[in-house]
């Protein structure tokens, strides 16, 4: 499990390379959620992510040697145009293994960044036999999304730079798919020196991180169909087990509820989010007694949409 120092260190690793993206407030919503919320801007982070960050520290922490023979990920997109442009800083080759029913924007944002697409079919397991055999083809260093302590450490980082420029919060809300931003805030939370309540925000359509806490045993992902696209992913054993120890609370949100938070940031703040960006949002505006008066932190997460298929436009 990485720890709270692994975070600070991830964060002066990182800092040449990525934005330190804007906190934005809106009055308007304040006053919908009863809360004071401040919202770290991921949605303007280069890739358009927060997935740089783990990407990035992955990345800088490979031996020269590893380097040299290149690295690998399966990803539903953001994640991968991350590894991608962080190889690229390094120099080095990347390859990506994608779902034939990834977003388009997505990829072409990996293609972009220099990465070599291999597609798999639409399920995990796919995804992981196609990485398997390229890695035994090239010697390719795997960059899991989320099942890696450098990723972890490094999607801290935009929970500590939040904290940094509101002084501390009483709770901070994230997106949970395969837990890695969720775990490695947690542990920001849990172990730092601004200690405050976690919650993750997870579609109802792909639950598996709320069962997985209620019940105590990591439960396997039912087939996602949420519009939350990047949060259909399963946890591995080590963000649930660091999401048990330290994650006060996993909120549900319907995918109707996840759209009008998306539309209502979209209309109100004038940020394009994804949808996993908006399910945070979705959870307090759901739960919002339970943070009433509080400081709140929410990271937006992403801002890669497919213009060409927004969710209201059915």
């Amino acid at each position: 499990m990485p720890t709270f120092q692994d975070i600070l260190d991830a964060h002066e690793r990182i800092t040449p390379y990525i934005h330190r993206t804007p906190v934005y407030t809106s009055r308007y919503i304040n006053g919908l959620c009863g809360a004071q919320v401040f919202f770290k801007c991921e949605n303007l982070q280069k890739t358009g992510s927060f997935k740089i960050r783990g990407a990035t520290n992955a990345v800088f922490t490979l031996t020269e040697e590893e380097a040299q023979k290149g690295v690998i990920t399966h990803s539903s997109g953001n994640h991968g145009a991350a590894l991608a442009q962080a190889a690229r800083w390094r120099g080095i080759r990347c390859y990506v293994v994608m779902p034939h029913n990834a977003p388009a924007i997505k990829k072409q944002a990996a293609r972009g960044y220099g990465a070599e697409i291999v597609y798999s079919e639409a399920t995990l397991d796919s995804r992981e036999a196609v990485a398997r055999e390229l890695i035994e083809k090239h010697g390719l260093s795997l960059i899991h999304p989320y099942d890696n302590p450098a990723v972890i450490a490094g999607q801290a980082t935009a929970g500590r730079e939040l904290l940094e420029e509101t002084g501390g919060l009483d709770a901070l809300l994230v997106p949970a798919g395969g837990g890695g931003i969720l775990s490695g805030s947690a542990i920001l939370a849990k172990e730092g020196p601004h200690r405050m309540s976690v919650y993750g925000a997870e579609p109802s359509l792909a639950d598996d991180a709320y069962q997985s806490l209620k019940t105590g045993v990591r439960q396997p992902q039912r087939p996602p169909v949420t519009v939350a696209d990047g949060l259909r992913t399963a946890l591995s054993d080590r963000t649930f087990n660091i999401i048990r120890s330290y994650v006060d609370d996993i909120i549900l949100v319907d995918d109707d509820e996840i759209v009008a938070a998306m539309r209502l940031v979209w209309e109100r703040m004038k940020l394009i989010i994804e949808p996993s960006s908006a399910a945070p949002l979705a959870a307090l505006l759901k739960s919002g007694k339970r943070f009433a008066g509080k400081k709140v932190g929410i990271v937006f997460s992403g801002g890669n949409v497919d213009l060409d298929h927004l969710p209201w436009l059915k």
